[in-house]
């Protein structure tokens, strides 16, 4: 049995997506939320609008019922979803009116789409944020408040 945790297990799936160029905001399969759930779309149907908190009858069970997929509840689904569609410059719920990326594959837009659903995920969790490396210029009496060596390990 696979004991990794679920934050570990969705971020090497969003590295990895990130590095094969399978993420793609607007596909159901590729996005954050797709590529967590292996690149299936079945969570879509727990909500009426790709990008809505809002939990539609079928998620709305689902939640009740404690139902979790790949770790994660539908709402927390969503959540994540949103995070990383805010992240790319969508407006939301998307629609065909409203804001958007000119090219929501440029490498640039999903990485600080990642950066903060990443950040989100370690919320969810409870842990520290894997993204942020502002320990690294911490300082005091003008030398590093922490050696590199105590961040990495």
């Amino acid at each position: 049995m696979n004991t990794q945790s679920r934050l570990d297990l969705a971020i090497q799936k969003l590295y990895k997506a990130f590095h094969t160029n399978e993420l793609h905001p607007e596909c159901c399969k590729l996005c954050a939320v797709g590529n967590i759930l292996d690149n299936k779309d079945a969570w879509k149907h727990l909500s009426d609008e790709h990008g809505s908190l809002n939990l539609n009858y079928v998620g709305m069970v689902n939640q009740k019922l404690g139902k979790k997929f790949n770790g994660y509840s539908p709402l927390e689904l969503l959540q994540i979803e949103a995070t990383f569609l805010k992240g790319c410059g969508y407006s939301l719920p998307l629609n065909h009116k409203g804001e958007k990326p000119q090219n929501p594959q440029d490498k640039d837009i999903l990485f600080n789409a990642l950066s903060d659903t990443i950040a989100f995920l370690c919320k969810l969790d409870g842990a520290d944020n894997v993204m942020d490396y502002s320990k690294l210029f911490e300082f005091e009496n003008d030398k590093p408040r922490y050696s590199l060596s105590e961040l990495i390990s």
